[in-house]
């Protein structure tokens, strides 16, 4: 930075450092004696000569001449202050000459040094970062357009030993990204400095969420420097000090009252500039003419007494009342921002913290981690996310991310949002149908009068929900707000959805209303309420249709909003908690998926009743959730009957272990013998893949014996005939394949007779009026179908079931859809009389 030399005052040197006297071109040199090989490598030195060594020590108060002193007038000033001072802090050995050229006037190191010594600051830049005078020669020249020309001076005189262009971080403009100049200027300053250690045991006395929000801010406050509030801008608040031009006096104006008291009797409306410039007080000591100081506020100032300037006039006794703010939420960088600031400006004027809580949230990111800026192309609007997603998605996305962490924008994670919203659409609707046709009104004491005819199913999800309310209150007590939000998430696509209304949907489709029937609405409803009260902090939108759609259609004691209700309270759900029974279920989870993938794997569809389901592990807590929850997988797995059995039992039942030659091992260690051991691993495959359990066996081969290790064997399991099976880290889970016709047609017939009885109650019939049907289903369907019809038909009141070939031609009075494990049917039905037949 060649254009800070016509500010040098002084030198740094090491006090530990060796330097030496180097002759070099008849010159003598003084450099750090560790530096000596690098610089001759630098600037091409050779034949110097190393005449003695100084410790740096003894180095101190060593005059200089500046070389260019006979053009710079500021150098003439500054005579007196070039010696070399010590100060190891600021000098690197690693590059350079082991001596640093100090200009306080450029440079906060430089300027802390000159401070110690009671040197002058000197800056000979104006506010365009022009030279001034006294700059002599350079005056009116921009200050990095003068490099060149100051180093072709040093040249000129002999002072220039090498230059070159070196590559290093360097403050620059946030806006347009150009090189700052750094310039030591008057300003109006808090002493902030002395109250570091008050300020760090304040900071401790708030919650920071994460705790890393306080480690960060810590080292601010370690190292607290004194406070600039003046800047030299023509936008902010005017800073309110005015000075008397006879005598010098400061006044500083508090209120407009006391504006006023001082002379400004019409002040002007707008209290900003220029019109606050225009007011000229009166000096109280000498009666003088007082002017305002033309700087404006740090805008810190100004944010960092938000805490009680937002209460109005009168606010800081206001805050006083009330005490510190309960919460504060920005993003991290603003624990050098805003949390510094408003923490700052508590200890000055309270000398405590002005806030409990601190909440640091992350930034908006791209796909690939990158900041987001229009500049880049990868800027979004939030307009635009909201139009194509809507706002429920747009929030749940952002709240489902952890709160500090930074959230990378994906549209893929939008569209998984959106999926996720729209069951929670279809909960709504399956309960709002089903209740509505059944004609079902809720009642506060609905579960204890039915608790009789609560399954395990409705008694597991009602433990959930006061599991869900009890973990969503504790993560928002304390502001894990991205926990509470997938807790949300979770319980109502996971448990609610997938599992639950799986399980209860044949309940649902019973003709009569059965206190059985009754149970799992009132056990729905209760669940459904009091997620859409907790879930409106997340997606008002979808949380308000469920309360007026379900909750205010069949409740008489709801209120106007859901945003009325009171939030749940987690004693009152505490006696449906069942931990065990939670735990249970989650076994259930993973049999269920187990018990899937062996039926997806033999490929037979849910619809197709299979004879049985077993379980074999070890683990006891998987055979008791079996044992315990038997109704439950047979109704989600549609088998008819369950069996647990320990994992030594499986072998032979379900598969069987097999031992398969390791041919290259065999090879390699027994060579001739390889074919006759091969052979007889072959013939006697579970015989010794049973025997390996144990570790080696020996085997007859020539008329000795060799030992086989299950390095020569591979141990395979493969099912039995007549059942698929899935492994998993508990044990096994398997179907028989065995699917009878019989089983499969009673299968589909009661699938159809649900639907059809449900488009029944849907058209307001009773029991005895005769409807006529028409179906669609695909061919091999449809052939099935045929076979059942009649009965189907004794079951549904139907005068005439009609199949018909494509879902065009169904009609009726009520024509729906349906899917019944993957496989679309069209129903119409059409009433046809009112005497029962």
């Amino acid at each position: 930075t060649p254009w800070t030399l016509p500010a040098n005052t002084f030198v740094m040197a090491r006090s530990d450092a060796i330097y030496a006297k180097v002759e070099y071109m008849g010159e003598i040199l003084i450099v750090a004696e560790s530096t000596i090989g690098r610089i001759a490598k630098e600037v091409g030195m050779e034949n110097y000569k190393v005449i003695t060594k100084i410790p740096g020590r003894e180095l101190e108060g060593l005059e200089y001449d500046h070389p260019l002193e006979d053009i710079i007038p500021l150098q003439k000033i500054l005579k007196s202050y070039h010696k070399i001072v010590l100060a190891d802090e600021y000098v690197s050995l690693d590059e350079g000459t082991g001596f640093v050229h100090a200009a306080p006037g450029h440079g906060p190191e430089d300027f802390e040094v000159a401070r110690k010594k009671g040197f002058p600051v000197y800056s000979p830049l104006d506010d365009s970062g022009r030279f001034t005078e006294e700059a002599g020669k350079y005056k009116g020249k921009g200050a990095r357009e003068a490099n060149q020309e100051i180093i072709e001076d040093l040249r000129a005189r002999g002072a220039l030993l090498s230059y070159s262009k070196i590559t290093h971080r360097y403050p620059v403009c946030w806006r347009c990204k150009t090189p700052l100049l750094l310039r030591a200027t008057k300003q109006w300053i808090i002493r902030t400095s002395k109250l570091s250690s008050k300020a760090l045991e304040e900071a401790s006395k708030a919650k920071w969420i994460p705790r890393w929000g306080l480690d960060r801010i810590k080292p601010l406050l370690e190292n607290m420097q004194d406070w600039v509030i003046s800047r030299q801008r023509f936008w902010g608040i005017p800073l309110p000090i005015w000075i008397c031009k006879s005598c010098g006096h400061r006044i500083v104006i508090g209120d407009l009252e006391e504006l006023k008291a001082y002379g400004a009797s019409e002040p002007p409306e707008d209290l900003h500039r220029p019109w606050i410039d225009r007011v000229i007080l009166r000096c109280p000591k000498c009666g003088g003419a007082a002017e305002r100081v033309p700087d404006v506020a740090d805008v810190w100032l100004d944010s960092g007494v938000a805490f009680y300037a937002s209460l109005g006039k009168g606010g800081l006794e206001r805050f006083k009342e009330l005490g510190p703010v309960d919460f504060v939420v920005e993003g991290h960088d603003q624990t050098r921002g805003w949390f510094f600031s408003m923490l700052r400006s508590g200890v000055i004027v309270l000398d405590s913290v002005p806030y409990k809580s601190v909440l640091v949230h992350g930034f908006v990111l791209d796909e690939k981690g990158r900041e987001m800026h229009k500049s880049l192309g990868n800027y979004v609007e939030v307009s635009q996310v909201v139009n194509m997603y809507g706002r429920d998605a747009f929030r749940l996305f952002v709240l489902s991310n952890t709160t500090w962490e930074d959230l990378k924008f994906s549209m893929k994670k939008l569209d998984e949002v959106t999926r996720d919203l729209n069951i929670v659409w279809n909960v709504l609707l399956f309960a709002k149908s089903y209740m509505e046709i059944d004609g079902y009104r809720y009642s506060e004491d609905d579960l204890e009068k039915l608790s009789d005819h609560l399954r395990l199913e409705d008694r597991w999800i009602l433990s959930r929900l006061a599991s869900l309310v009890d973990g969503v209150t504790r993560a928002m007590d304390e502001y894990r707000v991205h926990e509470a939000v997938n807790m949300l998430r979770d319980f109502l696509i996971e448990d609610l959805s997938r599992t639950y209304l799986k399980i209860v949907r044949r309940r649902v489709w019973e003709e009569k209303n059965t206190p059985d029937k009754i149970a799992v609405y009132a056990t729905l409803f209760k669940a459904l309420k009091t997620w859409s009260i907790m879930a409106s902090i997340a997606v008002p939108h979808i949380s308000e249709l469920i309360y007026q759609e379900l909750v205010r259609s069949l409740y008489e004691g709801a209120v106007e909003s859901v945003n009325l209700e009171r939030w749940p309270d987690p004693l009152e759900l505490a006696r449906f908690k069942d931990q065990e029974l939670e735990r249970v279920f989650e076994k259930l989870r993973e049999i269920f998926e187990a018990l899937a993938s062996a039926r997806m794997n033999a490929g037979i569809k849910l619809r197709r009743p299979v004879e049985l389901c077993v379980i074999a592990s070890s683990d006891k807590g998987f055979l008791e959730a079996v044992a315990k929850a038997s109704n439950v997988i047979k109704e989600m797995l549609n088998c008819q009957q369950t069996i647990p059995m320990d994992l030594s039992e499986a072998v032979g039942k379900i598969f069987v272990r097999r031992a398969k030659p390791v041919l290259s091992s065999i090879g390699r260690e027994f060579k001739g013998l390889a074919r006759e051991i091969i052979s007889y691993i072959e013939a006697r495959s579970e015989d010794i893949a049973r025997d390996l359990e144990a570790g080696v066996i020996k085997i007859p081969v020539q008329g000795g014996e060799v030992t086989l290790t299950r390095d020569h064997v591979e141990i395979v399991e493969e099912p039995l005939q007549g059942y698929s099976v899935v492994k998993r880290d508990w044990g096994y889970a398997a179907i028989s394949t065995r699917v009878s016709e019989e089983l499969a047609l009673a299968g589909l017939a009661r699938e159809i007779i649900r639907r059809i009885q449900v488009m029944r109650k849907e058209l307001g019939l009773s029991l005895t009026d005769v409807i006529s049907v028409e179906i669609y289903a695909e061919e091999d369907v449809a052939r099935s179908i045929e076979k059942v019809k009649d009965h189907i038909a004794r079951e549904t009141r139907s005068a005439s079931i009609t199949i018909k070939r494509s879902s065009g031609e169904v009609r009726g009075s009520l024509v729906r859809e349906w899917e019944i494990d993957g496989e679309v049917f069209v129903i119409g039905i059409t009433p046809t009389s009112n005497t029962a037949q």
